[in-house]
């Protein structure tokens, strides 16, 4: 890699990671807080802390877009380098359904179950984006 990268793809690249490093933590608190609400949730929360929950995980998903976008941008920046691109929330509309429709502790921790998953992806990426950047400053500092 370091070899075929030139300096201005090393930018180009630490370009897209300079907006897509901020977009991962804030999808990371997007999915604690949905986390923690969820619990909350399984504890007998109700209603209101549904609502609140899925807005936090709607949020979530809408940076979750942006992200999916600047990964297929990075991986075209970097062909030799194979980063998974499709870090969806993982929830479909019938977990949502079910989660308000069926409000129990079986829909409720499947819900939950599910946030921690896209929590632990986004935690994976953050961390695998964070490893890249460094490795590109390294590579910058050779050149």
């Amino acid at each position: 890699m370091a070899n075929e990268l030139s300096r201005k793809e090393i930018n180009d690249v630490k370009y897209i990671l300079k907006e897509l490093i901020p977009l991962t933590e804030e999808a990371l608190g997007k999915f604690r807080s949905a986390r923690n609400w969820g619990f909350f949730d399984i504890l007998g929360g109700g209603f209101l802390t549904n609502l609140i929950k899925h807005a936090k995980l709607s949020s979530a998903r809408d940076i979750m877009a942006r992200i999916n976008t600047l990964l297929n941008a990075l991986q075209r920046e970097l062909n030799d380098i194979i980063i998974p691109t499709d870090f969806n929330m993982g929830s479909a509309s019938f977990a949502t359904f079910a989660d308000f429709v069926f409000d129990g502790f079986l829909a409720d921790v499947y819900m939950q179950s599910k946030i921690m998953s896209s929590l632990d992806q986004v935690e994976e990426l953050h961390r695998r984006l964070l490893v890249l950047d460094d490795k590109l400053d390294q590579l910058l500092a050779r050149c």
